[in-house]
């Protein structure tokens, strides 16, 4: 999530992490499991996004994880930012949070 944030709005993974990005909620963060709320200004932005727009960022984002190692289908980055979208749409049309757990 901090990387699509700096994708979307530029800056520095660090200093988005050491302001306190993403702000775990619920679990420990030492076994791995938390809920951290994604940033009002990530929802914004996904809820905003033109297609072609969350396509760019796919695209950065699969060179980013490339760089360490990690390798992503642009399709499917694609299909995942769209997903993530769609659902910080709602979100922001129902004036409510969006949530992310990772185990």
């Amino acid at each position: 999530m901090v990387e699509w944030e700096c994708l979307f709005a530029g800056g520095d993974f660090e200093d988005r992490v050491e302001t306190g990005e993403p702000r775990i909620v619920a679990g420990e963060a030492d076994d791995g499991c938390v809920v951290f709320v994604v940033s009002h200004g990530l929802v914004t932005a996904l809820a905003r996004a033109e297609r072609f727009r969350l396509h760019e960022i796919a695209a950065s984002w699969v060179g980013w994880r490339a760089e360490d190692g990690e390798v992503i289908e642009t399709d499917v980055a694609g299909e995942i930012l769209s997903d993530l979208a769609a659902l910080a749409c709602g979100a922001a049309r129902q004036r409510q949070g969006l949530y992310c757990w990772v185990a």
